[in-house]
């Protein structure tokens, strides 16, 4: 079984997406000790933004094959200006490839990533949620669901919000998304490993 944990947040130690994303990993390591895990630190090694030469050799870019050859990937997203990091929005665009992880049917897209499973550690300020004013301002989350839907994968959250109302608050978030993490189950791809 291959684990693919990427983090996006430049914020380092004091990120909570990344504490959130390790202990996911740590979750599934603990079920699954066996596990091979990855790890990139897309914000310390960020990957080019997309170029109409790097458009051209996606088919053939390590990004989507590393992509395709993890059975679960575990992402740590920070919410910056209402979305993702752009360091997460680049490695999207070099996975996101047609004929690859999608491609178009008699009746539209059609994933080819199906199996996959995809864990989000989500870290936001605010609060988002679908009851919050501000629901209409996430577009981290929706952008994250449709990417991965598209693609085939089965996309789930643990989401930390409202960390930027003070300590008390980002301390009651970040125990609540890590006692989420702990809940973590394991998936029916896992169970083989």
């Amino acid at each position: 079984m291959k684990l693919l944990h990427l983090d996006s947040s430049i914020l380092g130690e004091g990120s909570a997406s990344r504490a959130i994303s390790a202990a996911i990993v740590e979750r599934l390591q603990v079920a699954h000790p066996s596990i091979e895990i990855t790890y990139r630190d897309l914000a310390a090694e960020p990957i080019p933004h997309m170029t109409l030469a790097a458009f051209q050799a996606l088919e053939s870019g390590t990004d989507v094959q590393q992509f395709l050859d993890a059975d679960v990937v575990v992402i740590g997203a920070g919410f910056y200006n209402f979305s993702i990091p752009s360091q997460l929005k680049s490695w999207i665009d070099h996975i996101a490839v047609k004929g690859k992880t999608f491609t178009y049917g008699e009746n539209g897209p059609v994933g080819l990533a199906s199996g996959k499973r995809v864990i989000v550690a989500l870290a936001r300020g605010n609060v988002y949620g679908a009851d919050s004013p501000y629901a209409a301002y996430e577009h981290a989350e929706t952008l994250l669901r449709s990417v991965f839907s598209f693609v085939g994968a089965e996309v789930e959250f643990v989401i930390a919000e409202g960390i930027g109302r003070g300590e008390d608050a980002r301390r009651n978030a970040i125990d609540g998304a890590l006692a989420q993490a702990g809940r973590i189950t394991s998936s029916a791809a896992l169970a083989v490993g």
